[in-house]
This record gives structure tokens, C-alpha cells and sequence, in this order.
């Protein structure tokens, strides 16, 4: 490389300041992905929002705030809506590929450091060992310039550049120096055209948030025409609506509209899925286990197939010495691998030799021609300490012509297993000046030893992948790296490989069913792009299959953005951990199978208080429809719901969401809860309408009868809370307990009761509520008992085609 006095001048202050001033600096300010008052718009103008708010300005409005307390759940899930939403966009605006604060630039003839967002087009940058390249620029001037790319490419292997060639922003300069012209800045830069693809503002899928969503919508179709049956039932409960209006009454038929309305909504069922969420992200913490978007910890459980990159996943991103093959005999070869691992411009494969041959006695050359990854060697000669010189390099590029067959026979076979392999090599004959000008290889040379170099691989990493395959999850290796190489990592750490390599991506097809084709076949993909990556993701989806991905390099990037669950290694790049659902802080792959066990019990346990929410919603439906059809009084005040629904509902269900819970996730959630909720929800409807009738027909006091309908629906409520914990262990017997205990105390202390307008009830309705009571249990059972077979027999379906499909991969792959 030519020195400071030979080296361009670079840009001069007025050059500079032009570029700046038409745009050609490097400051990339992205436009954040969504503004904070899109995000609170999208989560406070929703149409769930606009029911409960309706009903609770109404209630304001007619002077009945004691009535109004459900209004608390709907702020509370507009808030964890939008904290949840918050979050994914922080990071997402954090997005940076640069951790370079400064670059190093020739200005006005001078070396000058400068802040990256300071360059601009044509700058000189000045490269060295450890540098990050800031902006695309194309080399001028270098002295065995060499970058890893592999956060860019895949590639693991240094990549030689020689003049003319492009170097990329977000690369790092791992040995020899050079100059380089800016070519591309800001936006245009790759890495920035790379964050802007990923920076995309999504919500990862979640099959709980969007069945309750589906709920949510169902409800809303429907609310409007029930509200104005059970409107009109109530006005004419009252007298006719001219008789109602006239007196006033019209009041108390408008509060109770809107008790049937709420009724309807499951509105702690959103607010505790995502209070089980939001635990279970924190527990993950204290396993060094970040979860950037709280519904992610239910996507790791339903994952059917997983992608791994290579480097850094299964592998830590670094080459080790394996081992020394010897050939033949010459003395003082370990001195000259020891001086090889020492040297100042060693490259990453040479550094590994420090460790087994340390230097014991310095030696100098007499001459050397240093590594080239053109010729794949380079050439030393020593005096007396290691007489003669000695070429170490790639075995198929030292020994080119024939001869030697027993060294590249040897050479292919330790190739064949995935590592790399080196060949020093000796001759009596001292580099000539000539030779060196030349960059000629002696022309007489005897090989000494091989030696083998392997990429170190995660100690973790064959027992979470032993992990994944008992629990019927498919893995695919997809890697920028060679195919060969790839397939030997994926054995040792026991995956089976069909053939002798993995699959060429250059090979695969750019049709999204013929790929899918392709990737049922095969296990191991080398060679893959990061366009290619996620081809692999969104076939695979097409296909039905539940992805995860994980990476560490951009080139992992838009893979782990369009998966249905990302996962990034906290040492990979700033782009891929900030489109990552979850991050890895200590790098163990081994924290997976806890997530995977943490999201099981989220769905598990959101799976069995939904059921209790979604039974409220049938039966408050039925309710709303049954008695608006017979024009008959609503029986309840929404305070008296809300008192209920605590009691047999909310309170029990935040400690239900929070227990243990090991089942195996299976598809489905949303099909099971309502094949309990709605029979369920249609028995306790009909219930409440038979006691209603016989209790009018009785002559029983309006606040007599919601008395004994509230009283039914406390008890009903808690038998379907015990039911729906079975296998009933201590904690759920104190936290049925518990309830049961709230439910007297709200019934015998005179100031709740009062609140309520709850009144003593006659032997009439004592004798009505413990008959209506008796008999809707005993239904209950019956639905529950019909309910655990279905699911049964769902169940026995879905899971051995999970483990067919996984089998016939395995079975192709082997055959293959």
C-alpha cells in the first residue's frame, strides 16, 4: 500500500461541503416505521373500543357510574395493546447496522477520523485490521486487503480484495490495509438497503390473539341488532315505550340494554392473555431470554420446523485447529507453524495456530510471499533456525500438477468431513528476490504435514436438536456457506444428511411450490442467499408448516423478519437482532426448549380460562337473544355481572393462566374452547330464562328476581370453574376456595350487598335457585363429559399426521 505522501489527497472542505449539500452525505435518517399516534389510534378507535365507551358515557350519562367499572378492562387493553406495539417499533427504529462510530477518511491530503454519518460520495476511506466498513465503496490501493463478509453473505471465508473491487458497508476488514472510493452513501448503502427491507412494522402471528380477535369480531356483527331486541324487550317490559319514556323507567331499561351488551364481550379474556404473556417474557428474562413481542412466547410451542443457519447457531463463528496429518520428514516445522500463527498480517485460519505451537524462539525471514486468496498460499524462507523455505497453503493449489496422489487423496477425505485442510510443505532452496517479485512458487517441494481446521460448534447444539426431533419439529440448515461443509457440521451434531453434501442453492427453483418440493427433500442447504433465505420461509409457510428462524448475520435478516417466529444470537448483527422476536443474550441454543416450554404453558393455560370467558359470552348472548325474543326483563344490573364475573371468572383465571403446564401444543385452540363455551353458555341461558319465567309467574319482585338470577349464576359459575380445573391439586382447591369465600362475603356484608341491590330471598326463590341451580350443573357435567371426548378424538387426528408428515420427510431425506 502506498504510503501517506504517495497516497490521493482525498476530497477537499469546499468538495465536501458541495457533496453535502446536494444529498450525497452518509447521514440515513429512515422514516420511523409507524408513528406513536398511529399506534395509539389503531389501538383506541377500535370497534370493541367503541362499544364499551358508548356504554360507558351512557351509563355516565344516566348517573350510574356504580355501573361503569367494566370500562377499567377496556382502558387496560388499550394500553397493553399499544405498550405491546410500542415495543416492536422501538426496536425496529433502533435498527443499525453500524457500530463504527467513526471512519477514517483522507481530507485535504491529511488522515482525518470523522463521525460515519460524515461521509459523503467519492471520500477516501482508509481500511485497516478490525475496521468496519461504513458506506459501499470500491478499492484503489491495497496491501492484502481482506474482509469477512460472512454477516453480509453467509460466507465464512475471508474474501481477498484486490483493486477494483467492491467492498460493502457493514463488512469488517480482518487483515492487510487499503484505500478505498465511496461509491454508494446513506439510503443507497447495502446495509441500508437491507434495514429498510427488514424494517417493515409487523405483529408476530399469533394463533390466541387472532381467535380472540375472531371472537371479538363475531360479537361486534351481532351486538348491534341483539342490543336493540333486548332494548325493545325491556321498554315493553316496562309498560310500552310511550308508558317507559313517560315515567321515566326508560332509564333502568337502557341499563339494562347495556348489562346484555357487555355481558356479551369477553373483556378480561384479551387483557389476561396478555398479563400470561407478558409473565412468561419475564420469567425468560432470568434465562437470558429476550422477548421483544410478549405473543412470541407462544410462537416458539407451535413451531413445526425450525431453519438454522450455520455460523454462529449451530457453529460459534470461529475457526479452530483440529489437528496435524504428518506426510513426510523435515525438521523444524513446528517452529515455522509457531512463527505462521505469530505474524503481525496473520488471518483468522493462520491465528489458530498460536494456541498448539506457540513461539518458544523468535525467528526471522530472510524472504516471504504473503497469503493471497487468488493462489491460496504463501512462502517464507528462514536461515539457519529453519533452513530453506517453507509454503503453506491449500493443498490442490501447492500441489496443482500431478504427482502426489496419496496427499490429495488424504487432502479430499479429511475435505469430505467438513474441514479444512492446509498443507505445509519444504524445500532446501532460499527464495530468490526474483521469486518473490513473481509471487513464484519453488519449483521443487515436498509436502510435511497436513493440517485440519474445523469451524468450533455449539456444545449446545446437538441436544437442543435432539430436543426439537422427540418433539416432532422438522429442521432445515440453510447456510451462505459451501454445501459441503454445511452437511458435515449438520452430522456432528447428529442431523442425517442425505448423499454426500447438502443441496446447491444456485440450484434451487425460484417457483414457491417447486422450492417447497425441494425443501421436503432435503435437509441441508449451502450457497443461500439472503433473497434465497426468504424464499425458504414463506415456501415453507405456503406449505403449512409453522417456521422459526434463526440467525446472526444480516444476510439472516429478512429470513427472521418474514418467519413466524425469529430468533437471533445476541453476538449476531444489530439488523438481525432487531427484527428478532427473540433474542438470545448469553448465545446458548440450549434456552430454546424453555421457551418452548414457557409457551406451552401460555396456550395450555389461556386455552382453559378462555373457556370460562368464552362461556360468558354464549351464555350472555343467549341470554340478550332468549329474553329480548320473549320480551322479558334482563335479569341482572351490570354491577351485579361484574361483581359475578370477578368472582367466578377473572380473579381465578389470572391465577389459572400462571400455573404449570406441560401439555403438547396442538392446533385447534380456538375450536375446542367453543365446543365447551357455546353448549355450555346455551344450558345456563335457558336456566336463567326457565327460573325468570317461574319466578314472574310467581309474582316474585324485580329486585327479588335478580337477587336469585345472580345467585344461579355464582353458583353455575363456580362449578364451571371447578370443572375446568380438574385435576383439582391444592393450589386450585385454595383458589376455588377462595372464590367461594368472596361470593358469601359479597352476599352477607351489608355494604356490598347493598351496592348490589341484593335483597334477602323468599323460600320461593331459595327453593327456585337451588332446583334451577341442581339441574344446570348436572347439564354442565354432561357437556364437559361429551366436551373431553371430543378432544380426545380431535386430538388422536391431529397428532399422528403431524408425526406422519414429520416420519415421510425423514424417510425421503434417508432414501434419497
Amino acid at each position: 500500500m502506498t504510503d501517506l505522501a504517495t497516497r490521493e489527497p482525498g476530497l477537499s472542505a469546499a468538495e465536501v461541503a458541495q457533496r453535502v449539500a446536494e444529498g450525497h452525505d452518509n447521514s440515513y435518517v429512515a422514516a420511523s416505521s409507524r408513528s406513536a399516534w398511529s399506534i395509539v389510534r389503531a389501538n383506541l378507535f377500535t370497534l370493541f373500543n367503541g362499544i364499551i365507551a358508548a356504554c360507558f358515557l351512557v351509563l355516565l350519562f344516566l348517573g350510574r357510574w356504580q355501573d361503569a367499572l367494566f370500562g377499567f378492562s377496556a382502558i387496560a387493553n388499550t394500553v397493553i395493546g399499544s405498550v405491546q406495539e410500542f415495543r416492536a417499533k422501538r426496536s425496529l427504529d433502533r435498527l443499525a447496522l453500524m457500530h463504527a462510530p467513526t471512519a477514517r477518511v483522507m481530507r485535504d491530503g491529511a488522515e482525518a477520523n470523522i463521525p460515519v454519518a460524515g461521509l459523503v460520495l467519492d471520500d477516501i476511506v482508509v481500511l485497516r485490521a478490525g475496521d468496519q466498513v461504513s458506506a459501499d465503496a470500491v478499492v484503489i490501493d491495497e496491501t492484502r486487503l481482506q474482509l469477512d463478509e460472512s454477516m453480509l453473505t453467509g460466507e465464512s471465508d475471508a474474501v481477498d480484495k484486490a483493486i477494483g473491487d467492491r467492498v460493502l458497508s457493514g463488512s469488517i476488514v480482518v487483515g492487510g490495509e487499503g484505500t478505498a472510493r465511496v461509491s454508494h452513501v446513506g439510503a443507497d448503502s447495502y446495509a441500508n438497503r437491507v434495514a429498510s427491507d427488514a424494517k417493515k412494522f409487523s405483529l408476530v402471528t399469533s394463533e390466541l390473539r387472532s381467535s380472540i380477535n375472531r371472537v371479538l369480531k363475531w360479537i361486534a356483527w351481532i351486538i348491534g341488532p341483539v342490543a336493540l331486541l333486548v332494548l325493545n324487550a325491556q321498554m315493553v317490559a316496562l309498560g310500552g315505550w310511550p308508558e317507559a319514556i313517560s315515567s321515566g323507567s326508560w332509564r333502568n331499561g337502557a341499563v339494562s340494554t347495556i348489562a346484555s351488551v357487555v355481558a356479551m364481550i369477553p373483556l378480561g379474556l384479551v387483557l389476561m392473555t396478555s398479563i400470561a404473556f407478558a409473565v412468561g417474557a419475564v420469567k425468560l428474562s432470568t434465562q437470558k431470554v429476550l422477548v421483544q413481542e410478549l405473543a412470541a412466547v407462544e410462537g416458539l410451542a407451535r413451531i413445526d420446523l425450525i431453519c438454522l443457519d450455520k455460523t454462529g447457531t449451530l457453529t460459534e463463528g470461529e475457526i479452530v485447529f483440529d489437528q496435524v496429518h504428518p506426510i513426510g520428514e523435515a525438521a523444524g516445522w513446528q517452529r515455522v507453524l509457531a512463527w505462521y500463527g505469530a505474524e503481525p498480517d496473520a488471518n483468522a485460519t493462520a491465528r489458530c495456530l498460536t494456541a498448539p505451537y506457540p513461539v518458544t524462539e523468535p525467528v526471522e525471514p530472510e524472504a516471504r510471499i504473503p497469503f493471497s486468496s487468488a493462489r491460496k498460499w504463501s512462502a517464507v524462507s528462514f536461515g539457519a533456525a529453519a533452513e530453506g523455505t517453507w509454503v503453506l497453503g491449500g493443498p490442490e493449489m501447492v500441489f496443482a500438477g500431478s504427482g502426489h496422489a496419496e496427499l490429495r487423496r488424504r487432502s479430499s477425505e479429511l475435505a469430505s468431513t467438513g474441514r479444512r485442510t492446509l498443507v505445509l510443505a519444504h524445500t532446501p532452496t532460499r527464495l530468490t528476490s526474483e521469486d518473490v517479485d513473481l509471487e513464484r512458487l519453488p519449483s521443487v517441494v515436498e509436502p510435511v504435514v497436513l493440517l485440519t481446521f474445523r469451524e468450533k460448534e455449539r456444545p449446545d447444539a446437538r441436544e437442543t436438536l435432539d430436543y426439537f426431533a422427540s418433539q416432532g419439529v422438522q429442521v432445515r440448515i440453510i447456510s451462505g456457506d459451501n454445501p459441503h461443509t454445511v452437511a458435515a457440521i449438520a452430522r456432528e451434531v447428529g442431523l442425517e444428511v442425505a448423499g454426500d453434501g447438502g443441496f446447491d442453492a444456485r440450484e434451487l427453483p425460484d417457483d414457491l411450490d417447486a422450492l417447497a418440493k425441494v425443501l421436503e427433500e432435503h435437509v441441508v442447504f449451502g450457497r443461500v442467499t439472503p433473497a434465497q433465505k426468504k424464499n425458504i420461509v414463506i415456501a415453507l409457510q405456503q406449505a403449512g408448516h409453522t417456521v422459526a428462524m434463526t440467525g446472526d448475520g444480516v444476510n439472516d435478516a429478512l429470513a427472521i423478519k418474514e418467519a413466524d417466529i425469529g430468533i437471533a444470537m445476541d453476538s449476531g448483527s444489530q439488523a438481525t437482532k432487531a427484527v428478532a422476536r427473540i433474542i438470545l443474550l448469553d448465545g446458548r441454543f440450549s434456552r430454546l426448549p424453555g421457551v418452548v416450554a414457557e409457551g406451552r404453558q401460555v396456550i395450555a393455560n389461556v386455552e382453559r380460562v378462555s373457556m370460562l370467558f368464552l362461556t360468558k359470552t354464549a351464555y350472555a348472548t343467549g341470554l340478550a337473544v332468549i329474553f329480548g325474543a320473549l320480551l322479558l326483563q334482563f335479569p341482572f344490573l351490570p354491577r351485579q355481572l361484574s361483581v359475578v364475573d370477578g368472582l367466578t371468572i377473572g380473579l381465578p383465571s389470572f391465577f389459572l393462566a400462571l400455573m404449570p403446564n406441560t401439555r403438547r401444543y396442538i392446533p385447534g385452540f380456538l375450536r375446542r374452547s367453543l365446543s365447551f363455551a357455546i353448549p355450555a353458555g346455551i344450558v345456563i341461558a335457558l336456566a336463567l330464562a326457565l327460573y325468570v319465567r317461574l319466578s314472574t309467574d310467581a309474582g316474585i319482585g324485580e329486585a327479588e328476581l335478580r337477587t336469585g338470577s345472580t345467585l344461579i349464576l355464582a353458583i353455575v359459575g363456580l362449578w364451571i370453574l371447578i370443572v375446568l380445573s380438574r385435576p383439582i391439586d391444592g393450589i386450585k382447591t385454595l383458589i376455588i376456595g377462595a372464590m367461594m369465600i368472596g361470593l358469601v362475603l359479597v352476599y352477607s356484608i351489608p355494604l356490598v350487598s347493598n351496592f348490589l341491590e341484593l335483597v334477602n330471598p323468599s323460600l320461593t326463590t331459595a327453593l327456585l335457585v337451588i332446583l334451577i341451580s341442581a339441574l344446570t350443573v348436572g347439564a354442565i357435567e354432561i357437556v364437559r363429559f361429551v366436551h373431553v371426548r371430543y378432544v380426545r378424538r380431535s386430538q388422536a387426528r391431529v397428532v399422528p399426521s403431524a408425526q406422519a408428515r414429520s416420519a415421510r420427510a425423514s424417510a425421503r431425506a434417508r432414501a434419497k
